[in-house]
């Protein structure tokens, strides 16, 4: 690196003289302040921002506030910084040796700088107001294109020489990602996003530029490129008969204005390819790559893309290309990266020169593209293993410059083809701090959050060694006693680095100290000890010397969170003090802690710390203090002073820890000083080692440094910005001449020394570095030497902190490790590790505190268990909400569907049928419906009573003109076409519904009617629905009484059935839900399948209920009278006649004696009881005869009955089909009704969108006329000027004659041969070289001025006096060279001025063109809107009228609709009376047609028997034939052999089905993943829908000034077009007069024709 005086600053005032040096209050810097200053030594980072080459051997790029230039050969680096903040855009300029940075304040500049001198050449200010995002330089001329971010989008285009702003258009939303000038033409500009790509022209005339856009058409996912549609005109307009016109898309979606002209619907919405890189070639063309593999060629002038295939190789080529890939996936995979895809790699830069395209992307591979045609061969040249970010040419091209994401710059030489040289090995991670390396003077140590340690040599910046410990780092501090560096990490683990050979550090231990961070490292002045804060207030003291091997001696645990912390040596007491600042929750408070360490802490551990290894308070002295003010910082000086950073106001506090100080409140100390502060935001406090200097850093970015005892400015210094998150860390160097500052998150590393300081102030603080290291010398060495004997620590993947119990992380959030040391003869001999390297400190005394464990285990157990019951009551409320949303889903459902409905929906069943009828259910009429329906009624009858009038009086009228007969005869007709079904197009008339309240279907012109129409057509299928609910009610109501009557009947029946003692099952009717939907809404007993829960209340009082029945059933059973009836006479007084089946005569009782015992009273008695017997049966039998004919005519009755109730059912199903056909055509007209009001609206937002486009155009067409004119003036006027010129060129070559004619001839001669001579053509000054592909590129006015000015330094030799001819004296020599001067002066003039006027005439044609083809767009939009008002005429003219026709009566032979111009309308009856006649004789011809045809039907019949049986004859011999030579194919042996053939052709059937389904299968899993990827692009849709309606949000505000800009219709020239259209009205006027005469004359012949034909018909029918 240069020495520090060659760091730049970007602003043109010094560095100690900036104007934050004044603080508030107007306090001016102390006298010291004057004489001393801060200058920038070196920086150290690396942003992903751009790279640029600024010269063959210089490399620039952005980071922080700084600008870097890297020399390639020498690797030194200069520095130039911007003092106004952050670095944001930036772009380099290789051929003019500029570049331009914006800077990222309010309204930011852009700044444009000369290298090497770094001198400011300009300062750009537009009008953005956040931030540049994208800066670019033209090849040629001073041109720069600038992109700014929200809110404005504005791309910029300037004269960087001339701080002018040539032109500027704005893209609202639109985020760029990258931004390049073409080479050989600077009037072309390419402009990239993350989804399209856009060329913009820049267009000039004269001194105006303009910007013209032209986006390209980028190929879908696919790679196809399918041609644009211009959905807003069709090509051709197609017309259907019954659908009417073919309209676009945004007329059917019923869009107007701006979203009208840019609607897309869905079906044709295609995502593009996503561009990641591009770059220009020679042929302006632009090799595009994509995010899906795709390279893209782009020719600027025509817009057109191409897809670039890869050449296909050689059979040979291929294999091996194979054999690589597959060497290289399995290299990978063993690497456990993700294979690479070469075959279509994602490119994400590219750099174009004369041999081909060299490209590269994320799988860190360089390519090279030799493109030929549409195809190309690649190859490989490189690989780095890191992903690649931008490819860059030097201006020479012979080095091509690899930047990796990771911080890692390569060169590669193409001409060489070798490897890849490692130019630049930076970090991408931010620097997390910085500490200088024992002694302070030589080297510097920094850490990256990624965990990255490097060393630094403090000279001059270079990075000396690299180590990464592969951990996210928190915190890192250098020990002052030995050359170890302490790193600590997110897991609670701190490093120990052994540094003591600079270019080789490494990892000599580790501690875990517990499962928090690591917040911050802090070693004391001495070395003895190492204090590490964590969260939660942990501190813990280790020992800083390796060789005790880092032990922790203890720790201390806070009460508060810890904000800062601090360390102060006390060499005369051995005492080391700790400053601690805590989080208290009052927010105007803070609190202070502050404790001791001795060094007897290190000798004698045990006496200072408990049981659990924590510090006493009695051996640190711990004192507490509370400050009056809120502070985010503390420090302490000697004699107990501290200062403090305020959080609430922006100044700094000086306390005096001393009882004095102290508020009434004992425990509140006041401060004793308050200096503002000219910082904002967050900030800290650091000491110098001398603790003479105070540094004061916060989110600003500025670095403040005091005089601790006066606290007055010494120095200042903006090193780093707020939008970088400004200063993370300072430290001092023991010196005092250095100070590190590292950023927040801007990744710079920044190294400061004294450009100039008083001699006091550097003598002080060498003395106080020479006196520390006096003390330190010893031990540093001793310390080194253990340091040095260390091992290299190893890591253990089992040893990790996830690996220990989190118990242990609890109570014990400390881990050590013991050491014993053993010394012979000074020298370290062997070290002794008593234990793992995670192992915990604590625990050597785990044994005294299982107790503890194990009740805290008990806690944690009850814990747990209040965590599931806290579980349990939030499922049981989550399934409680989820009850109560199905409830209310269920009201709502219930509510809509059923209580809404005045109607509920029912069926009715047939008994023995399977036939059901349904109703209409219905909801009632709204307030609001029944409010329209009452106003169109009104409106209909005053239009009947007006229509009335009216033909009342032409009735008057025609009455002079026809007879009375055929008046009444038209009367007629009209009343038989009015009430004919036929013509209003149903037969809702005939099923309740009144037609005679709609209108005409010819009538149907307006909006109004049609919608009135369909109102009335509404209330028509409502009526008509209605009337079908009553005839249902009334056979639902019949069902219910015959099932009444059945259930009567079914009484008896089973009566009869139980006298006759048979099992058989009643026919029993019943209504089912459908016919009584009531019955789904309420839950009967029955249904519920589960036992009732019943509580114990309720089970007692059931168990009681029980109880009191069983006793009183009982009671009831005791009653002898009762008892006595049911013994004598089964329970009843008298012997009813249905019990005689049951009667029996009991026989006598002598009946078991033999009979010839028997007495003769006996036999007596014995025949008395035959007889009874006998009669006794013969009433039996006849009751049960009498029962059974009952029983029939009570089955029949019910059959007969149910019977009858099916047909009633069968019939209102019939009727039911013929209202649905009813209501259908009902339906239908409101459908065609409908659609005609959608076409008219269709056909109404076409209009409107079509005009709102003419005005746009109109608008273009007077913009594009005034620019037209202004430029035709121009041009005028450039050609005076042009033209004087010319003549002012041939007048100095006419004077040059006169001025010399005194000269003798023969020099005249020579002179006028030196006056026409003219040098050769001088190179520029940009060095083109043969590898340059884009040459000189396009040339400007700029480059015209700057070769006049080559062309006059090329003059010099030929003015000088070696050229004058002999004899000339030297004043007419230099009067003559004055002369050819301005000769060619005034040459080069006219050369320059004929371009301009050339460019000003390409731009006039351009706007000539531009306006032709807007007229031709105007006319085309006035034919367009001439159409549509003819299709609109069209549509009300001509309706669409619904008939009805007899099924048969009416057949077409096509679809066609026939021709009716010559049909005549004439009475119905004169047709009817006429196919009368003709049907009877028609009978009459038809009955003798019967006979004969009955009598050569017989004839046939007997033909047709013969010739049957010859066939059948002649089918039976080639039957013989056939089986004789029937060949026995395998199938037919098949069928013969096999016992089972039907099972055989099943079982293959089945193989076949089993087939059949796992394709299905198949299928159906090839559906599921089309489907999912159909989601995924409809997720893209939806995004790209939300912006384009974003989008046209915006647009919608641009239409405001439309109504400002209506006047400028009447300015547009646009008279021809009106002209033209008003000639066109006039033919059309014309042409319908001589219709209108047409027309006369035909009705006149038609009245005339009518008549004769009245008269023909009377001759011919005269009965008629």
């Amino acid at each position: 690196m240069e020495a520090a005086g060659e760091a730049r600053s970007a602003a043109p005032a010094p560095a100690d003289e900036e104007p934050r040096a004044k603080a508030p209050g107007d306090r001016r810097c102390s006298s010291s302040a004057e004489e001393a200053a801060l200058e920038v030594s070196w920086v150290q980072g690396f942003s992903k921002k751009n790279f640029g080459f600024i010269n063959n051997q210089t490399v620039c790029y952005p980071c922080g506030n700084y600008i870097l230039f890297l020399n390639i050969e020498t690797k030194k680096t200069t520095v130039l910084q911007c003092q106004t903040g952050q670095v944001g855009a930036f772009a380099a300029n290789r051929n003019s040796q500029v570049l331009a940075f914006s800077d990222r304040k309010l309204n930011p500049v852009i700044y444009i700088y000369t290298f090497p001198e770094l001198n400011k050449l300009a300062e750009l200010k537009g009008n953005a107001q956040l931030d540049y995002t994208l800066l670019a330089f033209s090849f040629t001329g001073p041109y720069v294109a600038s992109y700014s971010s929200i809110p404005e989008f504005v791309l910029s285009v300037w004269n960087w020489q001339e701080n002018i702003l040539l032109c500027s258009e704005t893209q609202p939303g639109v985020t760029a990602t990258s931004l390049t000038f073409n080479p050989m033409n600077w009037q072309q500009l390419c402009f990239v996003n993350e989804s399209s790509l856009t060329i913009w022209h820049i267009e000039r005339n004269n001194d105006e530029h303009h910007l013209k856009q032209n986006p390209v058409k980028l190929p879908d996912g696919q790679g196809s490129v399918s041609p644009r549609k211009d959905l807003f005109f069709p090509v051709s307009h197609s017309e259907d008969p019954y659908y009417g016109p073919d309209l676009p898309v945004s007329a059917i979606a019923g869009l107007v204005g701006d979203e009208a002209e840019t609607f897309m619907p869905r079906n044709y919405i295609k995502p593009s390819v996503h561009p990641t890189a591009h770059c220009w070639t020679a042929t302006s063309e632009i090799y595009v790559g994509c995010k899906e593999g795709y390279v893209l060629a782009i020719d600027a002038e025509t817009c057109s893309v191409s897809v670039l295939q890869q050449k296909p190789l050689p059979e040979y080529m291929r294999k091996i290309s194979d054999v690589v890939s597959y060497v290289r996936r399995e290299v990978q995979k063993k690497k456990g990266g993700k294979p690479k895809d070469l075959q279509k790699p994602v490119l994400f830069a590219m750099a174009f020169c004369n041999e081909g395209l060299y490209a590269a992307g994320s799988e860190g591979i360089l390519f090279f593209y030799h493109v030929k045609g549409l195809q190309y061969e690649m190859k490989i040249c490189a690989d780095i293993l890191q992903p690649i970010s931008s490819l860059i040419f030097s201006p020479d091209y012979t080095i091509l410059l690899l930047v990796t994401d990771q911080g890692t710059v390569y060169t590669y030489k193409p001409a060489q083809s070798g490897e890849v040289v490692k130019l630049l090995d930076a970090c991408s991670s931010c620097f997390l701090a910085a500490d200088f390396l024992t002694p302070g003077n030589k080297y510097c140590v920094s850490v990256t959050i990624s965990g990255e340690v490097q060393v630094w040599l403090l000279e001059d910046g270079t990075c000396l060694s690299k180590l990464n410990i592969d951990i996210e780092a928190t915190a890192m501090a250098c020990c002052p006693s030995s050359n170890s560096v302490a790193v600590g990490t997110k897991r609670g683990q701190i490093y120990f680095l052994d540094v003591t050979k600079v270019e080789a550090p490494r990892v000599v231990h580790r501690i875990f100290l517990s499962k928090f961070p690591v917040l911050s490292l802090h070693y004391d002045q001495s070395g003895q000890f190492l204090i590490a804060r964590a969260t939660e207030g942990h501190i813990f003291i280790l020992d800083a010397r390796p060789s005790k091997l880092f032990q922790v001696l203890g720790y201390v645990v806070l009460a508060d969170e810890v904000l800062d912390l601090s360390v102060a040596s006390d060499f005369k007491n051995d005492l080391v003090e700790v400053v601690v600042l805590l989080k208290v929750a009052e927010v105007q408070r803070a609190t202070l802690e502050i404790f001791c360490l001795s060094s007897a802490l290190t000798t004698d551990n045990d006496k200072y710390v408990n049981a659990q290894g924590m510090l006493n308070a009695s051996a640190i002295k711990k004192e507490q203090y509370d400050l009056d003010y809120p502070l985010s910082s503390a420090v302490r000086l000697k004699d107990n002073i501290v200062y403090g950073y305020c959080t609430c106001a922006p100044f700094i506090c000086k306390y005096h820890l001393s009882e004095e100080n102290m508020l009434e409140d004992p425990s509140v100390f006041l401060s004793e000083k308050r200096t503002p502060s000219n910082q904002f935001g967050p900030g800290f406090l650091c000491l110098s080692p001398n603790s003479r200097w105070l540094a004061s850093a916060a989110k600003d970015g500025v670095l403040f440094i005091y005089h601790t005892f006066t606290m007055d400015i010494l120095a200042q210094k903006h090193s780093h910005s707020y939008q970088g998150g400004g200063i993370r860390s300072v430290v001092f160097s023991l010196d005092g001449k250095f100070i590190l500052v590292n950023g927040e998150n801007d990744g710079a590393l920044v190294c400061l020394k004294w450009k100039k300081i008083k001699k006091t102030e550097v003598k002080e603080a060498a003395f106080h570095w020479q006196s520390l290291l006096a003390i330190l010398n010893k031990p540093t060495l001793n310390e080194n030497i253990v340091l040095k004997s260390m091992a290299e620590w190893q890591f253990d993947p089992e040893s990790t902190s996830e690996s220990l119990p989190e118990e242990k992380f609890k109570e014990a959030p400390v881990k050590s490790s013991n050491v014993e040391v053993t010394e012979e003869d000074g020298n370290i001999t062997s070290l002794y590790s008593a234990s793992t390297n995670d192992m915990t400190w604590i625990g050597q005394k785990i044994k005294k505190v299982i107790r503890e464990e194990t009740q805290r285990f008990a806690n944690q157990k009850k814990e747990l268990q209040m965590g599931i019951k806290k579980l349990r009551k939030t499922a049981r409320k989550e399934i409680e909400m989820e009850n109560l949303a199905n409830r209310y889903l269920q009201d709502v459902i219930k509510h809509e569907c059923w209580d809404a409905m005045c109607v509920k929906g029912r069926a009715v069943k047939c008994f023995r049928m399977a036939c059901e009828v349904k109703n209409y259910p219905l909801k009632g009429h709204s307030e609001e419906e029944l409010e329209t329906l009452e106003k169109v009624l009104r409106l209909k009858k005053i239009e009947t009573a007006d229509l009335k009038v009216q033909k009342k009086n032409l009735e008057t009228e025609s009455e002079t003109v026809l007879p009375k007969e055929e008046g009444e005869k038209a009367e007629e007709a009209m009343a038989d076409d009015s009430a004919s079904d036929c013509l209003i197009g149903s037969l809702s008339s005939q099923y309740g519904g009144d037609t005679s309240i709609l209108y005409h279907q010819w009538d149907l012109h307006t909006r109004e009617q049609k919608v009135n129409q369909i109102v009335l057509l509404k209330d028509i299928i409502y009526k008509v629905k209605t009337a079908f609910n009553k005839e249902f009610d009334i056979v639902a109501q019949q069902k219910e009484q015959e099932i009444a009557r059945v259930k009567e009947r079914n009484l008896r029946i089973r009566e009869i059935l139980a006298q006759l003692d048979l099992q058989v099952e009643v026919w029993e009717p019943a209504l089912t839900d459908d016919e009584i939907p009531e019955q789904a809404l309420t839950v009967q007993d029955s249904e519920i399948k589960v036992e009732k829960y019943l509580t114990q209340q309720e089970r007692e009082k059931a168990e009681m209920l029980a109880k009191l029945e069983m006793e009183r059933h009982l009671a009831a059973m005791d009653n002898e009278r009762l008892r006595a009836l049911n013994d004598m006479m089964g329970g009843v007084l008298e012997i009813k006649k249905e019990d005689i089946l049951k009667m029996d005569i009991p026989p006598p009782p002598f009946i078991s004696k033999p009979e010839h015992v028997w007495s003769d009273e006996e036999k007596k008695i014995f025949r008395e009881h035959e007889k009874k017997v006998k009669q006794l049966n013969e009433e039996k039998e006849n009751y049960r005869r009498a029962l059974e004919n009952e029983l029939k005519k009570l089955e029949a009755s019910i059959q007969e009955t149910t019977q009858n109730f099916d047909e009633t059912v069968c019939k209102l199903s019939e009727r039911k089909v013929k209202i649905e056909m009813v209501i259908y055509q009902e339906e239908l007209k409101i459908v065609n009704l409908i659609y005609a009001l959608l076409l008219d609206e269709e056909l109404d937002t076409r209009e409107v969108g079509l005009h709102n486009f003419l005005m746009k155009k109109e608008k273009d067409k007077v913009k594009t006329a005034r620019t037209i004119q202004t430029t035709k003036n121009k041009i005028e006027a450039y050609i005076d000027t042009y033209e004087n010129a010319i003549v002012e060129e041939k007048n100095l070559e006419c004077g040059f004659t006169k001025e010399f004619a005194d000269v003798p001839a023969n020099l005249f001669d020579e002179l006028f041969q030196l006056y026409k001579h003219r040098p050769k053509t001088p190179m520029t000054e940009i060095l083109h070289d043969t590898a340059n592909p884009y040459g000189d590129g396009s040339g400007s006015a700029e480059d015209y001025k700057d070769a006049l000015t080559l062309l006059m330094k090329a003059m010099d030799k030929l003015d000088s006096p070696e050229h004058m001819p002999n004899g000339l004296d030297l004043p007419m020599w230099e009067h003559f060279c004055l002369a050819r001067r301005n000769k060619m002066e005034s040459e080069e003039l006219v050369k320059w001025m004929a371009l301009t006027l050339a460019e000003m005439q390409a731009f006039l044609q351009r706007r000539m063109d531009d306006n032709e083809k807007i007229k031709s767009e105007i006319e085309d939009i006035f034919q367009e809107l001439t159409w549509l008002q003819e299709e609109k005429m069209k549509l009300q003219l001509n309706l669409t009228v619904q008939f009805l026709l007899k099924q048969g009566q009416v057949e077409l032979e096509s679809t066609e609709i026939p021709d009716y111009s010559d049909a005549i309308l004439i009475n119905k009856s004169v047709i009817e009376e006429l196919n009368c006649s003709i049907m009877a004789q028609g009978q009459k011809k038809i009955a003798s047609m019967v006979e004969c045809k009955e009598f050569s039907k017989g004839i046939f019949q007997l033909e047709w028997e013969h010739k049957k049986m010859r066939m059948q004859i002649d089918d039976l011999k080639q039957k013989a034939r056939d089986i004789v030579t029937l060949p026995i194919s395998k199938d037919r042996q098949l069928f013969l052999t096999v016992l089972n053939y039907d099972s055989r052709i099943a079982h293959h059937i089945s193989v076949m089905e089993e087939t059949l389904g796992i394709m299905d299968k198949l299928h159906k899993k090839n559906v599921k993943n089309r489907q999912k990827r159909i989601k995924e692009l409809e997720k893209c849709i939806s995004l790209k829908e939300e912006a384009n309606y974003e989008l046209s949000l915006e647009l919608k505000e641009m239409l405001v000034s439309v109504s400002e800009r209506r006047h400028i219709f009447e300015a547009a020239d646009t008279r021809h077009v009106s002209e033209k259209i008003a000639k066109q009205r006039y033919r059309e006027i014309l042409k319908q007069k001589h219709l209108r005469g047409l027309v006369k004359e035909q009705e006149e012949q038609f009245e005339i024709l009518q008549a004769e034909v009245e008269r023909l018909k009377s001759r011919t029918f005269p009965i008629l």
